[in-house]
């Protein structure tokens, strides 16, 4: 006599649906976040040109305080400013009174080219200046600042 044995096998895993709907989510999620990446990560490589502006600015400060802002109009840009691949030049400059402190960029990384400028001014207020990103900064335009 044989003996029936009803053993069930059970499938365990994930179905093909399953599988299909887990890498439509993870392409969306992809999709939305390789954007967002791609500017922070531009942001964080123009923070070297934002930083180049740091040495020019403090040599402005420093005359104002010293001569006087009248006195401050001709101050020349020192080669060790511009340091960095990501620069290609970094200028002093005065327009009605206000200082200029220009910084252009190296055409070296995707994202950003020599057209997105950091421009600071100085604005003089009692014996210091005001700092500000100047509105003719191509960097506005371009959400790099």
């Amino acid at each position: 006599m044989r003996v029936q044995s009803s053993i069930k096998l059970t499938m365990s895993g994930f179905t093909l649906m399953e599988v299909m709907m887990v890498v439509a989510i993870v392409g969306i999620l992809a999709a939305v976040a390789l954007p967002s990446y791609q500017s922070y990560a531009d942001r964080a490589a123009y923070a070297d040109v934002v930083s180049a502006a740091v040495p020019a600015r403090t040599e402005v400060d420093l005359c104002v305080q010293i001569r006087g802002a009248d006195e401050c109009n001709a101050i020349p840009a020192q080669p060790g400013w511009s340091v960095s691949e990501m620069v290609n030049n970094v200028s002093i400059d005065m327009e009605d009174e206000n200082f200029l402190v220009t910084v252009v960029p190296s055409d070296t990384r995707a994202g950003i080219d020599g057209e997105d400028t950091y421009v600071l001014r100085g604005v003089p207020q009692g014996g210091s200046l005001q700092w500000g990103v100047d509105e003719a900064s191509g960097c506005l335009a371009a959400s790099l600042c």
